[in-house]
Order: structure tokens, then sequence, then C-alpha cells
């Protein structure tokens, strides 16, 4: 019972190494040849960071969204498992008290939905508002 215990916590660590290793990038290389550089290709090389620049942001806007909706949904999943699984164990032991074990489910069970709702919002917001 312990490794069920343990199993979604390590699946959360492996989740977010993985993700996390995405930001790490390798150092560039510099080249030791002098150039020179006219006012035109100054203005294309700004204009080309820029353009860059701008997509790395939104590359990593789109990783941190996905970060926090991963993050929600499988906690979400795992956490409307344990609580559905409690539920029938404890209905089986007690048949009588079904309806009010039953009640109790489904409002654990809306409160779980919404944070997940929560995240999704929050990664909504990453993408489109930061």
């Amino acid at each position: 019972m312990k490794l069920f215990k343990k199993i979604p916590a390590l699946l959360i660590m492996i989740l977010l190494a993985a993700a996390l290793s995405g930001f790490v990038k390798a150092p560039a290389k510099v080249e030791g040849t002098k150039k020179t550089v006219t006012v035109e290709s100054a203005e294309a090389a700004e204009a080309e960071a820029t353009v860059s620049a701008e997509a790395e942001a939104t590359k990593s806007k789109a990783i941190g969204a996905a970060i926090v909706v991963g993050l929600a949904a499988s906690a979400g999943a795992i956490a409307m498992g344990m609580s559905i699984a409690k539920t029938s164990e404890s209905i089986a032991r007690q048949p009588e008290a079904a309806g009010n074990i039953r009640t109790s489910l489904m409002l654990g069970l809306v409160f779980i939905e919404t944070a997940v709702i929560y995240a999704l919002i929050v990664a909504i917001l990453i993408i489109f508002v930061m």
C-alpha cells in the first residue's frame, strides 16, 4: 500500500524534471573572427534578434502553461481516484449510509475539479496576458 502512495509523488517529480530540462540550453559557440558590420546588416540583425526573442518568450510561455495544466490535471486525477476508492470502501462497509457518502463524494469531486479549472485559467493567463 505504501508503494501506491509513493508512485504519484515519483511521477510528479519525473514530469517536473522532464519539463524543466527543456529550459537548459547549451552555450552558444563564439567564433574569433572579426567582421565589419554595416548599418543595414545591423538593423537586420537587430530585427532578427527581436523576432527570435519573441519566439523564445512564446516557447517559454507554452512550456509554463503545459506544466501548470499537466501537474494540476495529474494531481486532480490522483485525488479523484483516491476519493472514489475510499468512497467505494466505505459504502461497502456501511451500505445504509450510501446516500450521505455519495453526497460527500460529489461535493469533494466538485472542489477537486474546480482546482483543475483554476489551473487551466492560470495557464490561459500565462499564454495571453504575460
